[in-house]
């Protein structure tokens, strides 16, 4: 049985939940829901919330704050004083379960943060590994933020899915601290940020300028049979030259 199986979700109670550009299509796309029904910005004056992780962005009506941007909380329909992720979907307190117990709706569109708990690369040797989960999720003690029942082991966690994940949440999170120096360099309107993610998304993939085409080889490096065929071979048109430039 997954640890995950029957707990009260401590860790979507306790955690503001950072996304990417990537995070925040594939919800709209999962939900048909936009960004301003489930995203925010969380002021990070102190980096708890971005850690080693999520990017700083900066708005114009607030150059100096720096902000990460995160999934919505809101409060708790059986716990009053505290707050959830929106899309946490709870059951209430019973004999068995004191706290409840709870589920990811969006669990197949979840942000990539979620997606790796509680796992990283070990820069050694670009393996995943567990990394230890403390007993509450925020100083205030509360059972609500009371994290996992015990310490994750290897057998909890599926070999290549984690692997698969961590690699596409490197990828995404690179990209969006990469997308945040540009947005920062001249920090826009935080009412058009989700236009500028969809835009730069929408337009990082393009077909490959003819200056990057590699080169063919000289006859010279060539075999007799490979010459042969290259006589031989229609080669396919090449794409038009008036690409849109990668974000």
């Amino acid at each position: 049985m997954s640890l995950c199986q029957g707990c009260h979700s401590g860790c979507c109670r306790s955690f503001a939940v950072p996304i990417t550009g990537a995070d925040m299509i594939r919800l709209e796309r999962e939900t048909g829901k936009t960004f301003w029904d489930f995203g925010c910005r969380w002021a990070d004056e102190s980096g708890a919330i971005a850690g080693n992780y999520a990017p700083h962005f900066h708005f114009q009506d607030e150059p100096s704050t720096p902000f990460v941007i995160c999934l919505k909380h809101e409060e708790s329909d059986y716990h009053p004083g505290t707050a959830r992720c929106q899309f946490l979907q709870e059951s209430p307190p019973d004999a068995t379960r004191p706290v409840g117990a709870a589920h990811c709706g969006i669990y197949n569109g979840r942000p990539a943060a979620c997606r790796v708990f509680p796992t990283k690369y070990d820069v050694g040797n670009e393996l995943p590994i567990i990394y230890p989960v403390p007993e509450y999720g925020r100083a205030e003690q509360r059972p609500e933020y009371r994290l996992c029942p015990r310490q994750w082991s290897p057998e909890d966690v599926d070999s290549l899915e984690v692997a698969q994940d961590l690699a596409v949440a490197r990828y995404e999170i690179q990209f969006f601290h990469r997308l945040a120096e540009m947005w920062n360099r001249h920090a826009g309107a935080w009412e058009i940020f989700p236009d500028f993610l969809r835009d730069v998304y929408q337009r990082r993939i393009t077909l490959m300028p003819e200056a990057c085409a590699q080169p063919e080889l000289t006859p010279e490096e060539l075999s007799a049979e490979e010459e042969e065929y290259r006589r031989n071979v229609v080669k396919m048109p090449r794409p038009a030259s008036n690409q849109r430039e990668a974000a």
